[in-house]
């Protein structure tokens, strides 16, 4: 990996895993296993203080499953306090926390610069004033990024963020490339919905051949088939974006289908399983014990 100008600090990480971010790099010595397969495992939308049933489900479904593990936004409900992270999100989904690589979430920033968050995550949430880093996963390279915009300076063309992501890309020139954030630019859900102003970052990612999407942010699953930012079907070089925001808060119902929306579910908890192979992935959806849904299937890298 090319790692930026900065500062070192290395500590114990999941097998294979690098972390960087602009004045700061995390990396482990490599092993056997770097260059074979490796497992991003995860979801969004978690612990909701008010009762954690469905954190503590999927938190236990997360302890059986080996690999790094992607918390993606909306962590600690209702606001991202320090009492939140402490005595809700830290007692079921905490129990992982050292192979945790997260995304911050617009409930995060309830609290005044995701200031809890940051605290809780330490190093493994990037920079604090910007949020977004990337890490190298077995053959992947996996970019994680902030869509609290407003937040961040923007993520329209030519924010410091897209800019960054353009870079990184640029630096990164693998096969295969994941990238996750809270707020998805293609969602069904009747709650939220897609979210434009994403669109310069997924296009940034799209102009890079990025393989793979995963955000939150709506309460249900969500699979899309490969599509451009515009939203047209691209079968040779489009990403597939997933929609995971099934981490345990509580389940919303969805709006009108969107184009290429291949399958939705909004009853069941559970996580997302990417198997990360040199040259595709596997993908799983695990729900919480008692719940029949479950989704998989496989892709090839660009």
């Amino acid at each position: 990996m090319k790692q930026r100008p900065g500062f070192l600090i290395i500590f114990p990480l999941a097998a294979g895993l690098a972390v960087s971010y602009s004045g700061l790099a995390i990396s482990k010595s490599a092993s056997p296993a770097d260059d074979q397969t490796a497992v991003l495992v995860g979801a969004g939308d978690i612990a909701d203080c008010a009762d954690l049933s469905g954190a503590e489900a999927t938190a236990k479904l997360l302890e059986k499953i080996p690999g790094t593990v992607m918390a993606i936004g909306d962590l600690a409900y209702p606001s991202g306090t320090k009492e939140e992270f402490d005595n809700c999100y830290d007692k079921t989904w905490g129990r992982v926390k050292f192979r945790t690589r997260p995304a911050a979430g617009n409930h995060e920033f309830h609290s005044a610069a995701a200031t809890p968050y940051f605290e809780y995550f330490g190093a493994l949430a990037g920079d604090p004033k910007i949020g977004y880093y990337s890490y190298e996963l077995g053959q992947w390279h996996i970019i994680v990024l902030n869509s609290e915009c407003k937040d961040v300076g923007g993520c329209d063309v030519d924010s410091s963020q897209e800019k960054w992501l353009r870079a990184d890309l640029a630096g990164h020139p693998v096969a295969c490339t994941l990238a996750y954030w809270h707020k998805p630019l293609f969602s069904s859900g009747g709650a939220h919905g897609k979210d434009p102003t994403v669109k310069p970052l997924f296009q940034a990612l799209y102009d890079a051949n990025v393989d793979v999407v995963v955000n939150g942010h709506d309460h249900d699953y969500e699979r899309f088939a490969p599509q451009d930012p515009e939203g047209a079907p691209d079968p040779k070089r489009g990403i597939r974006e997933f929609v995971a925001g099934t981490g345990g808060k509580n389940h919303r119902p969805f709006g009108e289908p969107k184009p290429n929306s291949e399958l939705r579910d909004a009853t069941a908890f559970g996580v997302l399983k990417l198997t990360l192979k040199p040259k595709g992935y596997d993908w799983q959806f695990i729900p919480e014990p008692g719940k029949g849904f479950t989704d998989s299937g496989s892709g090839k890298c660009h």
